[in-house]
């Protein structure tokens, strides 16, 4: 099965598991907003940044950035 993480999270998140929050973009002019959002929820001065595509195996295409305010 190839799901990305956000829909795992759904899912789990649907039956009661516990996850953490984020906040799903597809055009990267809505990352500022989508950061200030999270921090408005969270309270966070961090973000982490993950591009996600379906590559075959772990790390193998996505990216993984640490960002802070």
């Amino acid at each position: 099965m190839n799901l990305h993480e956000y829909q795992g999270k759904a899912i789990l998140k649907k039956f009661g598991v516990t996850v953490q929050e984020g906040i799903l973009i597809e055009d990267s002019s809505k990352a500022e907003a989508a950061f200030e959002e999270l921090q408005k929820l969270t309270g966070t001065k961090y973000a982490v940044v993950k591009a996600q595509i379906h590559a075959g195996g772990r790390g193998k295409g996505g990216g993984v950035k640490l960002a802070k305010i």
